[in-house]
C-alpha cells in the first residue's frame, strides 16, 4: 500500500484531493499534515500531523520528520505557500514531489506578471494595469471604466478572490485599496486593475508530463458558496458548478499552460471568465495545486488526483477515459451538509402545484 503525505489536510482542497484517492481502484495510507491544531482534526486520513507554517524555518525539517516516521513515499502540497516552498527547495524534501518548476510556480502566483506573459505570448488578454501607488491604481481604473464600464481590481497574489472587488470609478478602487493597505497589511504595489468581464465563468483542471497534456476536464461555476455575502459577488469556490463541452475555454486553457510552461509537469487548473463578445479570458492559473472541487471531476470519471500521484511515484497510468466529460453533470455543494453529483434528468425535487392546480 502506498502511504500518500497531503498539506493543509484540515482544509476543503484537501479534503476532496483525499475523497478523490478513495475513489480509486487502488488503497492509499494517507497521512494529513497541517498548521492548524483544530482543523487537521477534520483529514479523513490515518494518521494527523500538527505541522509549522509554510513561513517558519522549521517547516521543511517537521516535514521531513513526518516523512521518515510515516514512510511517506510522495509528497501533495496543497495550500499555494507550501507548493511555492516545496518547488524551491523540492531537493530538500526526502520523498517524491510532481511539482511544476519553481519558476513556473512564482510566475503563476503572480496574476499581474502571469497576464504580461500571456499577452507577450500571443494570447488575448483582459486589459489590465498594475498598480505603483495610490494615484496609478486610481487612474488605472478610471481608465478601464470609461471604456468598459466597470473595473475590477483584485490583490496580485492570493486565492478565494482576495480583496477583489468591482468598482464603477476610480476612486471607489482607491478607496477598497486604503482599507487593505491601512488595515490588511497590503501595499498599494499589490493590486492590479483590469477589465470587468462580465460573462459566465469556467474552470479548467488539467494533468501535464513534460509539456504533453494527460487529462483536463471544464466546468462551469454557477454559483458560490456564500457569494451574497462577499463584495465582489462570489467566493471563487462553488456551490454549484456543471460539466460543459467549450472546445474554445479547453483551447484557450491549454494554450495558456502552454505559455506559462512549455514543459508542463503536474496540475494546471486555470481560471476563465468571457468577455462581452463571449470569448473566454484567462483570469488565472494555479500551478502545482488542485481546485477546491477536484473530487468533482474524480467521482465523474477523470480521477485527475489518483493520475497524478501515480505520475508522481513514477508508475505507469492505467488506460485512461478521453478527457472532458458529458455536459450537464452538476456538482452541489454546502458547508456541513457535504456534496452531491447529479446528472441531467436526475432531478428529484418537485415544485409545489398552484392553488387549484
Amino acid at each position: 500500500m502506498r502511504r500518500i503525505l497531503v498539506t493543509g489536510a484540515g482544509g476543503a482542497p484537501a479534503a476532496n484531493f483525499v475523497d478523490s484517492l478513495r475513489q480509486a481502484n487502488e488503497e492509499f495510507h494517507i497521512v494529513g499534515a497541517d498548521a492548524s491544531p483544530f482543523m487537521v482534526e477534520l483529514a479523513a486520513v490515518e494518521t494527523r500531523y500538527v505541522i509549522p507554517r509554510a513561513d517558519d524555518e522549521a517547516y521543511i525539517d517537521e516535514l521531513n520528520s513526518v516523512i521518515e516516521a510515516e514512510g511517506v513515499e510522495f509528497v501533495h502540497p496543497q495550500p499555494d505557500q507550501e507548493v511555492a516552498l516545496l518547488a524551491r527547495r523540492r531537493a530538500e524534501l526526502r520523498t517524491r514531489t510532481f511539482l511544476p518548476s519553481p519558476e513556473t510556480v512564482d510566475l503563476c502566483q503572480d496574476k499581474a506578471r502571469l497576464t504580461m506573459t500571456l499577452r507577450d505570448g500571443g494570447l488575448r488578454t483582459p486589459r489590465f494595469a498594475v498598480a505603483t501607488s495610490r494615484e496609478s491604481l486610481v487612474a488605472a481604473a478610471s481608465s478601464v471604466v470609461r471604456e468598459h464600464g466597470r473595473a475590477w481590481v483584485r490583490a496580485r497574489r492570493g486565492a478565494g478572490s482576495r480583496a477583489a472587488l468591482p468598482v464603477s470609478s476610480g476612486e471607489l478602487a482607491g478607496n477598497w485599496a486604503d482599507y487593505w493597505v491601512n488595515e490588511r497589511g497590503l501595499a498599494y504595489a499589490d493590486f492590479m486593475v483590469s477589465e470587468f468581464l462580465p460573462g459566465p465563468e469556467f474552470a479548467y483542471q488539467s494533468l501535464w508530463r513534460g509539456g504533453e497534456l494527460v487529462s483536463a476536464g471544464v466546468r462551469e461555476r454557477v454559483e458560490y458558496l456564500f457569494g451574497h455575502l462577499f463584495p465582489s459577488g462570489q467566493s471563487s469556490s462553488p456551490s454549484v458548478a456543471r460539466t460543459v463541452d467549450r472546445p474554445d475555454v479547453e483551447e484557450t486553457a491549454a494554450a495558456a499552460v502552454r505559455a506559462a510552461d512549455p514543459e508542463a509537469d503536474g496540475v494546471f487548473c486555470v481560471d476563465l471568465k468571457e468577455d462581452g463578445a463571449g470569448r473566454p479570458l484567462v483570469t488565472e492559473i494555479n500551478a502545482g495545486r488542485f481546485f477546491t472541487t477536484s473530487n468533482f471531476f474524480a467521482r465523474a470519471g477523470l480521477n485527475m488526483p489518483y493520475w497524478y500521484v501515480k505520475l508522481g511515484l513514477g508508475e505507469e497510468l492505467p488506460e485512461l477515459p478521453p478527457s472532458g466529460l458529458d455536459e450537464g453533470i452538476y456538482w452541489i455543494r454546502m458547508i456541513d451538509v457535504g456534496y452531491k453529483l447529479v446528472r441531467d434528468g436526475e432531478w428529484t425535487s418537485r415544485r409545489p402545484r398552484g392553488a387549484g392546480g
